[in-house]
């Protein structure tokens, strides 16, 4: 599985889609997952520069979580901003990258993808839940490189 367009199926993508439209209905909080063949550098410091390109730290309240996939790299991120991070146990990340590698290690890297983001959503609704006037600041599309 060399190409990113390989790595999930539209009807895949679709169903992570939904997934992230349900976990963003009940809070300010936005998740976004971005894709690529492969990081020139740590993948921590490339999913911090996606996070900057997709604009993911123009958040009013600094709440945006990136999951980034190196997916010839076989390596991903959970990188969330300062409001997020403040607010969330510090072994959180680690916790919901555990029940996403579970998945990984399968194959079965949809429903990774999927538990990731319900589980971000879960905390962001905790911490930063939807109200009245919040609007949806950042699209839900899964972006490639």
């Amino acid at each position: 599985m060399s190409k990113v367009e390989d790595f999930l199926t539209a009807q895949e993508e679709q169903e992570i889609i939904a997934a992230i439209r349900k976990a963003e209905q009940r809070t300010s909080g936005e998740i976004r997952i971005h894709i690529e063949k492969t990081s020139k550098i740590d993948a921590i410091d490339r999913a911090m520069d996606v996070f900057h390109l997709l604009k993911m730290d123009n958040t009013k309240l600094q709440n945006g979580v990136l999951i980034y996939v190196a997916v010839e790299d076989r390596n991903f991120v959970i990188f969330g901003d300062k409001g997020i991070n403040d607010a969330v146990e510090s072994n959180f990340w680690d916790s919901t990258k555990d029940v996403m590698q579970k998945h990984f290690k399968s194959g079965n890297f949809k429903q990774g993808l999927i538990e990731g983001v319900l589980k971000a959503g879960e905390q962001l609704e905790k911490h930063f839940p939807w109200q009245h006037n919040d609007t949806n600041e950042l699209p839900n599309e899964i972006s490639k490189g």
